[in-house]
């Protein structure tokens, strides 16, 4: 059986597993852009605890992926749950630090005059700051999307969804006829899921994002 056919008589396993790689991608971006932005809010004016903070997520990252999965089993068992926490964990940094970046890149000159206009903290941050920094927010989340597609694959070792079944079951069976087709299908569903996840930033950058800062 070629590859063609093989994706062909798994097209049915390829969906399934794709609709659940991306889930739980899509909820760990989620869940790690909110937290990561609120971080970001909350230290970027502040230079010690702005470096404390982004010490401490960019440290998630120096954690092997594999030692990552199999330490969570404990507190949180088999499945979705340890990869979710990770991915979230390993998320934090592109987004923390892109926050920080963006906010303090508004102009001076602009704050200021928000807040000539009596403008609250508030109100500067909701209506003038965050709108600015929000192209280069939105690049850090697009950043973590496509580093956590391959991570989550890694999930598989302690039964995450996702394309990793494929890859894990392919490496399992190396030396029979079917083992490079499983790690093939796979490796593909990783990268057309992160095709499509970058598209879809890409048009949410350009809707949401005013023509006067694109």
């Amino acid at each position: 059986m070629n590859f063609f056919e093989f994706l062909v008589a798994r097209s049915e396993d390829m969906l399934e597993l794709g609709l659940g790689h991306a889930a739980l991608v899509g909820a760990a971006v989620l869940i790690a852009t909110v937290i990561g932005v609120l971080l970001g809010i909350a230290t970027y004016r502040k230079e010690k605890p702005r470096e404390a903070i982004l010490a401490v997520c960019g440290a998630f990252l120096t954690v092997p992926s594999f030692a990552l999965f199999v330490l969570l089993i404990g507190p949180l068992g088999l499945g979705w749950k340890p990869v979710l926490v990770a991915l979230t964990m390993y998320g934090l940094l592109p987004i923390v630090r892109n926050t920080i970046t963006g906010l303090r890149e508004v102009d001076p000159a602009i704050v200021e005059s928000a807040l000539g206009m009596g403008m609250s903290r508030r109100q500067r941050l909701l209506r003038i700051e965050l709108p600015l920094a929000w192209p280069v927010i939105i690049t850090g989340v697009r950043v973590t999307t496509l580093v956590l597609l391959g991570i989550a694959a890694i999930g598989s070792i302690v039964l995450g969804p996702g394309y990793g079944e494929f890859i894990f079951t392919g490496l399992a069976r190396v030396g029979t006829p079917v083992a490079v087709n499983l790690v093939l299908a796979g490796t593909l569903g990783v990268i057309v899921l992160a095709i499509l996840f970058d598209l879809a930033f890409y048009l949410l950058r350009k809707i949401t994002t005013s023509q006067g800062i694109r």
